[in-house]
């Protein structure tokens, strides 16, 4: 990955979100459903989650016993990990996902919310699922969760939209398209008793057909597409996307 993309994919995210990621992403806590298919994924071998993050999945997966570890780009995000009860046993590197270089075999990497997406150009993405597939040991599984692209969203390459309205806190996200380079330049703008934070944010998102044949080039099927974590299916009006891809 370019040395101008890594300040603004996973590690620049990870700095300047980390102090408020739980707080704000607390809808996101895992379900039953979604750590049920992690763990029944990864049985009694070893899981390894790429963009770690806080730890919200890693360390539910952990208290179940799955052998779990973890890669993230941020040491502000890891340390946040660390201060959980249990995060100090996980094993974390400090790494970016797309330059995966793992020790040893997984029965399951996986990449939950998006995150793949922090990784921005096609060529990164693809390699980093070769990365994967070299990770992975015969008869492990990738799995991704992602949005399906929505270019509804914008208007003339751009969209502008109120995310909180509250009392003394006001939070509006500014966004940019480039269809192109498939790009999503984004700004979360917060006022908060007249103070006002700038967080931003971009992605590069891709198709499910494309992640698809990123895969196969790497050597890899496609085994399950799922609508939710509650593997309902998939369908023209699915929203996003859980994939399970085989070795």
């Amino acid at each position: 990955m370019a040395t101008d993309e890594r300040g603004t994919g996973a590690e620049r995210y990870g700095e300047t979100w980390a102090d408020i990621y739980d707080d704000w992403h607390a809808f996101l806590a895992p379900t039953e459903a979604q750590l049920s298919l992690l763990a029944e994924l990864a049985g009694s071998g070893r899981a390894l989650e790429l963009g770690i993050g806080t730890g919200r999945v890693a360390l539910r997966l952990a208290a179940r016993g799955v052998k779990i570890e973890g890669v993230d780009a941020s040491t502000s995000m890891v340390a946040c990990l660390r201060a959980k009860p249990g995060g100090e046993t996980v094993p974390v590197a400090i790494a970016d996902m797309a330059d995966l270089a793992a020790d040893g075999e997984f029965r399951l990497v996986y990449v939950v919310f998006n995150t793949f997406f922090c990784i921005l150009t096609q060529e990164d993405q693809a390699g980093c699922f070769e990365r994967v597939a070299a990770a992975l040991e015969p008869g492990g599984a990738f799995l991704i969760e992602c949005f399906v692209p929505d270019l509804s969203r914008f208007d003339r390459g751009q969209s502008l939209r109120t995310m909180r309205s509250d009392d003394g806190d006001v939070r509006i996200e500014a966004t940019r398209h480039d269809s192109v380079d498939q790009r999503v330049h984004s700004n979360v703008i917060q006022i908060i008793d007249g103070t006002v934070s700038v967080r931003p944010l971009q992605l590069r998102y891709a198709w499910p057909a494309e992640l698809d044949l990123m895969a196969k080039l790497a050597g890899l099927r496609l085994e399950h597409r799922w609508g939710g974590w509650a593997q309902e299916p998939f369908d023209a009006s699915s929203v996003r996307h859980v994939s399970v891809y085989g070795k």
